[in-house]
């Protein structure tokens, strides 16, 4: 094992002597930010990849949750998960609206679509689901309760660059889906994020709120906020997009060579993911009763030897203190999401990552 510490993930980083044009021409142009040639290049060709119709850039995933409720003006309570980021439910603080946390299947670790109804009040106004670990949710289930109850849907796909499902990209279902670039993601643009939007009236009204709420010099129409994407983050965006495939590619073989390393491992249970295509963004592994050991002594080993798995989701949205007045009425109906997140333990995954470390990770598991 080498001395340096082995992080959970590790961002990819084109050439620098590539990215070095790139800068050229920002010095060139003097436009560093509102929308110059790298960004809108950057939306045309990262929508293209994604195979989805509207794509507005932002300076990061947060903010793009923060813009996406406020364009479909959602008030009142959402339906949302215990099992995520903070982000995702702070999104909805921001807004000044009620998080009504449902339950996950214990399976995918997304929320449970058959416990969604139950939890619906005439306050309900929207559904905000995670695709966790770039799994995709119920999505058909999803869009039933909303039709019938005539809710929006809104996905986190911080975790699902580039998946898809039964009938293509993931990231077309719900009324929006938000999208992170950050350093600790699948694609990076350093940071970064995206609304992904059905039709271009949807999409006008989100570029007016990520820039102040300005149509023009003269008028603004909304309490917008600054989340424009700048030059610099579109350039290496769009430099990352030609390496993106052969980094998906290579995560690919290290989620394979863990799965026969520890796959038929008692008291270890693996994530099936669902996905027609999957991204590989995260190696999850559940730590059971019948381990020889706690997830947290587990836990405890990998950091003696500077190795930074993660528990992650621990803790719960929920046991935040900042939460806990919210959710006193759903805390004992949490069952599954609090049994996962005393499980759950994230192994390190990117595509530098070589083999005789993940021999030592997994030997670590195994030798318990």
């Amino acid at each position: 094992m080498k001395n340096n510490k082995i992080n959970v993930t590790q961002p990819f980083l084109p050439p620098l002597e590539e990215f070095q044009p790139y800068l050229e021409k920002i010095w060139e142009s003097k436009n560093l930010t509102n929308g110059g040639q790298f960004h809108i290049e950057f939306e045309e060709k990262l929508a293209e990849h994604l195979g989805v119709s509207y794509l507005s850039l932002f300076t990061n995933g947060t903010i793009a949750l923060i813009t996406a409720l406020q364009s479909l003006k959602i008030k009142g309570e959402v339906i949302t998960t215990p099992y995520s980021f903070v982000a995702t439910s702070h999104s909805l603080l921001w807004n000044e609206i009620k998080p009504v946390f449902v339950d996950i299947d214990p399976v995918t670790c997304n929320i449970d679509a058959k416990k969604i109804e139950a939890a619906i009040t005439p306050r309900t106004s929207a559904i905000l689901a995670v695709h966790c670990y770039g799994n995709p949710c119920d999505v058909d289930e999803i869009q039933k309760i909303a039709d019938n109850y005539d809710l929006k849907v809104i996905y986190d796909a911080a975790h699902a660059f580039g998946v898809k499902c039964h009938c293509g990209s993931i990231l077309n279902h719900g009324d929006l889906s938000i999208m992170s670039f950050h350093a600790t993601k699948v694609f990076n643009t350093f940071e970064g994020g995206a609304i992904i939007s059905k039709d271009l009236k949807s999409k006008t009204r989100i570029d007016q709120l990520k820039n102040f709420g300005i149509i023009n010099e003269t008028t603004v129409v909304a309490t917008g906020i600054n989340g424009k994407m700048s030059e610099f983050n579109a350039a290496i965006g769009l430099l990352q997009l030609s390496y993106i495939d052969g980094v998906i590619k290579e995560r690919a073989i290290k989620d394979e060579y863990y799965r026969n390393k520890l796959s038929s491992v008692k008291g270890v249970r693996l994530l099936n993911n669902v996905a027609v295509v999957k991204n590989y963004a995260y190696f999850p592994i559940f730590i059971t009763q019948e381990f020889p050991i706690s997830r947290d002594k587990l836990f405890e080993k990998f950091q003696a030897k500077n190795i930074n798995v993660r528990r992650y989701f621990y803790p719960l949205i929920t046991e935040f203190q900042m939460y806990r007045d919210l959710t006193s009425a759903a805390k004992n109906n949490l069952e599954n999401a609090f049994s996962v997140s005393r499980q759950i333990l994230c192994l390190p995954l990117y595509s530098s990552l070589d083999i005789s470390t993940m021999d030592e990770i997994c030997n670590l598991i195994l030798d318990q």
